[in-house]
């Protein structure tokens, strides 16, 4: 698979609903060991909450699915969230949300749309990003090319780090792998066909969702 969207990074957050407070957290996770450890922590941390509900989805191609309810109703709690990651097509990602009761009951229509919110603003705060197979390049070009050679890398989909100023311009450049071949084209024209470029490796990294 060429991409996937995942989170971009761990987000919290929380809502109160009828003074039960719900806390949702969410981490990108690259194994269900690791989704596991996460749900561990939180339970070990917040032991005088009464519900720990939670949902994640590991593997580009939805390969591990897992939710829990955690003593709330069937199907009030986990499957609506693990409903909302699919409707946005989040994998290797995990969201809990935590709950300490107000005192009210909710019903069964109020908790699937309290742990709904939760989900959704823990993913919200977690923010989320495409992971998508990266050609990274390493590049040297002279100082006379570079402001030509910089200026065209802003026009392009492309980015750019490890930037050095030594006997010559050297960076890295980030291309997506079906990128690859326009963006280095683009730049050895702009270079004045100076610019010389060593293959580094092909790796998932997180670009904007468009």
């Amino acid at each position: 698979m060429d991409s996937y969207i995942t989170l971009a990074g761990p987000g919290q957050d929380e809502v109160t609903i009828q003074k039960s407070r719900f806390i949702g957290r969410a981490w990108p996770c690259s194994s269900e060991e690791d989704a596991l450890l996460h749900l561990k922590e939180i339970r070990e941390s917040f032991r005088e909450a009464r519900h720990h509900c939670y949902a994640y989805i590991i593997g580009a191609n939805e390969g591990i699915l897992r939710y829990s309810d955690d003593g709330e109703p069937g199907g009030t709690a986990g499957m609506p969230m693990l409903s909302l990651l699919r409707a946005e097509k989040l994998v290797n990602c995990c969201v809990v949300v935590t709950r300490y009761f107000g005192g009210i009951l909710l019903g069964t229509g109020g908790l699937v749309r309290a742990y709904t919110q939760g989900c959704r603003i823990a993913v919200e705060a977690a923010g989320i990003v495409r992971m998508e197979k990266t050609c990274h390049d390493l590049c040297e070009v002279p100082y006379s090319a570079w402001d030509t050679v910089r200026y065209t890398l802003d026009q392009l989909p492309a980015r750019y780090s490890d930037l050095e100023f030594g006997s010559a311009v050297s960076f890295t450049l980030l291309t997506r792998s079906a990128d690859r071949s326009r963006v280095l084209e683009s730049l050895v024209q702009a270079s004045g066909r100076s610019l010389e470029t060593l293959f580094d490796q092909e790796a998932y990294e997180a670009w904007p969702v468009s």
